[in-house]
C-alpha cells in the first residue's frame, strides 16, 4: 500500500532544519570559534585576533549560546530515546528479538551519551562549538522524528492489514452463509417438497394439491420480490414515493409493511390472465367447455404438461424451446412486471430486456430468479385446467368488508395478536381491505383465500 506524508510534515521539518543552518551561520558571524575556559563557573572567550584584549559581553554571549546548544543537545537526545522506544514497541507484536536488541542498544547509548555531557557540565568541562552542536542536535532531532513517523506509519499499514483481514474472513463468512441460505431455500422450494405430484394420478387430483403447489409459486415470487427491494435500494430508489405509485392511497400500520405493496404488484402482474386457457391473451374468452369424453382427454393432456414441466430446468426448456407458449409467456411477462425505466435504473442499462426479446436467456441473478417464479406461475396454470371443475382467479378492491371466509390477512392481524386479545366479531367485520397481494381461486364450492393487507383500524372515539 502506497502512503503518501502529508506535504505540512515534510514542509515543516524542511523549515526546521533551514532554521538550523542559518542559526548555525548567525553563531559563526557574530562569534569565532574559541577555546572555552571557566573561571567562577563562567565559560570566557579569548578572541584569536585581538588576544589581549578582554570582552565580557562576547563571554556572555558565547556562554548563552553553549546553554542554547545543549537543551538543544537534550532535547535531541530525549526524541532519540522516544523513537527507539517506539521501535522496541513495535518490535514485540510481531516478536522481532533482532529489532529489540537493536532499539534497546540504541536506548542505552543515547542515555549514556546524555550522562557523559551531565558529568561534563558538572565539572565545567564543556568544550562544545555551540553553532555545530546545535546543527548536529537539530540534524539528530529530525532524523528521530522521520524514524517515529516511519514507525506510526508501519503501524497503521499493519493495522490496515489487520482490518483486511478482518474484512477479508467476515466476506469468506458472509459468502459460506449466503450460499448456505441459498441451499436451504432451494431445498424448500425444490421438487422433493413436491415428490407427492410425481405419483399423483388425475383420478386423485383435489384442492389440496394446488393449494400446496400455490404455496410453492407464493416462496418463489416473494424470493423475487425480496431481489427486487434490494436492487432497488442499491440504486437509491425512494421505496416510499415508489408504493405511492402502486397503491396511491395505502396506509401501512410498519414501516416495513411497504414489502407488501410490492408483492401485491408482482401478485396481481404475474397472475393476470389466469382464468383464460392460453394465459399469454387476456382478452381473448375462456374455451366453452368441451364434451365430457373430450374433455377427461384435455385435463390428462394438461396434468401431464404438468408433471413435465415441473421437474425441468427453466433455462434448459427455454433454451431448447425458444418459441414455446411458455418463453412468450416468459417474454410478455418480464416485460410487465421490470419496466424499461426500472432495469436501466437497476442495471444502467436495458442488456437484459434486450436478450429477453430477442428469446435469449440472460445469466443474471434477477433474470433467473423472474424466471423460476414465472415458470412455477405457469405450473400452477397448467395444475389448473387439470382439475374437473373450472379455477377461477379473483381479487378484492380496495375497502371492501373484511371477510374470514374469501380473506386472509397477510400481517395475520399482529396489531391483535401482539396484545394477546382475540378480535371480536364486531371488530372484525369493521376491516376494511386496504389491497389484495394475493389474488384468491375458486375451485366449483372450493375457496382458497386471497391474501389482503389491512391497513391500521381508525380508533372511534369513546361514547360520551
Amino acid at each position: 500500500m502506497e502512503t503518501i506524508k502529508p506535504k505540512s510534515a515534510i514542509t515543516n521539518r524542511t523549515t526546521k532544519l533551514a532554521k538550523s543552518f542559518q542559526r548555525v551561520i548567525s553563531f559563526r558571524t557574530a562569534t569565532k570559534i574559541l577555546t572555552s575556559n571557566s573561571t567562577n563557573g563562567v565559560f570566557l572567550l579569548k578572541d584569536d585576533q585581538h588576544p589581549s584584549h578582554f570582552k565580557p559581553h562576547k563571554a556572555k554571549a558565547r556562554n548563552r549560546a553553549i546553554m542554547e546548544a545543549l537543551i538543544a543537545r537534550l532535547f535531541a537526545g530525549v526524541t532519540t530515546i522516544k523513537a527507539s522506544y517506539a521501535e522496541l514497541q513495535m518490535a514485540q507484536h510481531p516478536y522481532n528479538n533482532q529489532a529489540i536488541q537493536a532499539a534497546d542498544q540504541a536506548v542505552v547509548d543515547e542515555l549514556r551519551a546524555i550522562s557523559e555531557l551531565k558529568r561534563k557540565f558538572v565539572k565545567k568541562e564543556l568544550d562544545i562549538s555551540p553553532q555545530v552542536t546545535i546543527m548536529l542536535a537539530e540534524i539528530q532531532e529530525q532524523q528521530s522524528l522521520m524514524k517515529t513517523y516511519e514507525i506510526t506509519i508501519n503501524k497503521l499499514e499493519s493495522e490496515v492489514q489487520l482490518k483486511e483481514s478482518d474484512c477479508s474472513s467476515l466476506r469468506k463468512q458472509l459468502d459460506e452463509l449466503v450460499s448456505f441460505n441459498k441451499s436451504l431455500e432451494k431445498k424448500l422450494n425444490s421438487s422433493g417438497s413436491l415428490s407427492i405430484f410425481d405419483n399423483l394420478r388425475l383420478s386423485a387430483l383435489n384442492p389440496t394439491h394446488f393449494v400446496q403447489f400455490l404455496d410453492h409459486a407464493l416462496r418463489s415470487i416473494r424470493s423475487f420480490v425480496k431481489l427486487m427491494i434490494r436492487e432497488m435500494e442499491s440504486a437509491h430508489w425512494d421505496l416510499e414515493s415508489a408504493v405511492k405509485f402502486i397503491h396511491p392511497h395505502a396506509v401501512f400500520a410498519k414501516p416495513n409493511h411497504i414489502y407488501f405493496a410490492f408483492e401485491s404488484f408482482v401478485c396481481l402482474t404475474i397472475f393476470q390472465g389466469f382464468n383464460f386457457s392460453n394465459f399469454i391473451v387476456p382478452n381473448e374468452p375462456i374455451e366453452k367447455k368441451l364434451p365430457h369424453n373430450h374433455s377427461h382427454t384435455h385435463r390428462s393432456l394438461c396434468f401431464e404438461k404438468f408433471k413435465k414441466l415441473k421437474s425441468l430446468n427453466t433455462k434448459q426448456y427455454l433454451t431448447h424451446n425458444p418459441n414455446s407458449s411458455f418463453a412468450k409467456f416468459l417474454k410478455t411477462k418480464y416485460t410487465q412486471v421490470v419496466h424499461a425505466k426500472m432495469e436501466c435504473s437497476f442495471f444502467g442499462n436495458l442488456n437484459l430486456r434486450k436478450q429477453v426479446n430477442s428469446g435469449g436467456f440472460p445469466d443474471s441473478a434477477f433474470f433467473v430468479a423472474f424466471a423460476e417464479m414465472a415458470k412455477r406461475v405457469w405450473d400452477l396454470h397448467w395444475l389448473a385446467m387439470s382439475f374437473d371443475e373450472e379455477v377461477s382467479i379473483f381479487q378484492v378492491k380496495k375497502n371492501s368488508r373484511f371477510s374470514e371466509v374469501y380473506m386472509e390477512c397477510v400481517t395475520q392481524l399482529e396489531s391483535v395478536s401482539e396484545s394477546g386479545e382475540e378480535s371480536a366479531g364486531s371488530d372484525a367485520a369493521d376491516l376494511r381491505v386496504g389491497f389484495t397481494v394475493v389474488p384468491g381461486f375458486k375451485m366449483g364450492k372450493t375457496v382458497v383465500q386471497c391474501q389482503v393487507y389491512l391497513p391500521p383500524p381508525v380508533s372511534s372515539p369513546a361514547a360520551s
